[in-house]
């Protein structure tokens, strides 16, 4: 789908007589589950049951749908594999209506928005960003660097474009989490940069905000939908250099989520699983 398609729909979702694109009904009887009292927030491995048949239901959907394609290394395609933690908040509508949200932590075949995904909370791959003009630039940087070594410039004019270039990049990834804004139930907003500096943390690490967790519970706020429990699972192989397992649940990340969350959970009764 795509991404202007999205945000159309994403709009449309302030309309009340509008359903929204990115909640998700069950499509079995939940009757016997009892809803939970307070929101839970999984630390281990045990996820509510709303939130594995929401898996479940999910994962259905990775299987059979057509609209894109993401090697998560469960075929024989071999070649460019990448797995993904996916996400799943079961939610209240203002209607009393129970069903879910899903979200896949950073980009998922390329891109940020696919259908029954909630958008991201900032979206870095839009057309003519700072991003990309930021990229631009340190890109002609790197091949001035590079082009001085091959003439053997003197070291004195390829440190000085070295030192421009950390500059350059360190501000432009202050800029980056600077435009990540979340709020919590109260509807107060940080950016990352607030956020982990009230955590203590020197910087928030590269690719915070882009957790499946944050973005779902983002998405529940600004369109007045009542969390009532998420986890997250590992979809595919898992990197070499991590343990993540195909189909398991695990918590959400202490070192990239945990500040955020303490920011977002703000003011809701929150016992974990």
């Amino acid at each position: 789908m795509q991404p202007w398609i999205i945000s159309l729909l994403y709009q449309l979702t302030n309309h009340r007589n509008f359903k929204d694109p990115f909640f998700t009904p069950f499509e079995v009887a939940i009757d016997c589950h009892t809803l939970p009292q307070q929101f839970r927030l999984m630390l281990d491995d045990d996820p509510h049951p709303l939130c594995r048949i929401a898996a479940t239901q999910l994962q259905q959907h990775l299987h059979s749908q057509q609209e894109w394609y993401h090697n998560f290394g469960l075929s024989d395609d071999q070649m460019e594999i990448i797995g993904k933690m996916f996400g799943v908040l079961v939610v209240e509508t203002s209607q009393n209506e129970i069903g879910y949200l899903a979200a896949f932590s950073g980009k998922l075949a390329g891109g940020n928005h696919h259908a029954k995904f909630v958008p991201p909370v900032y979206d870095l791959l839009a057309p003519n960003s700072f991003l990309n003009n930021g990229m631009s630039a340190l890109t002609q940087l790197n091949q001035q660097i590079k082009d001085l070594k091959e003439t053997k410039a003197a070291p004195e004019q390829i440190n000085r474009l070295k030192a421009i270039r950390k500059n350059h990049s360190v501000a432009l990834q202050k800029e980056i989490f600077e435009h990540y804004h979340f709020l919590n139930q109260a509807g107060e907003e940080k950016s990352l940069n607030e956020i982990f500096k009230t955590a203590a943390y020197k910087n928030p690490p590269a690719g915070a905000g882009e957790c499946a967790g944050p973005k779902l519970l983002q998405y529940a706020f600004k369109h007045k939908l009542k969390p009532l429990a998420l986890a997250e699972f590992w979809w595919g192989q898992s990197p070499k250099s991590a343990t993540w397992k195909h189909g398991h649940f695990y918590a959400c990340c202490k070192e990239k989520c945990a500040p955020i969350l303490v920011h977002m959970l703000v003011g809701m009764a929150n016992k974990a699983e």
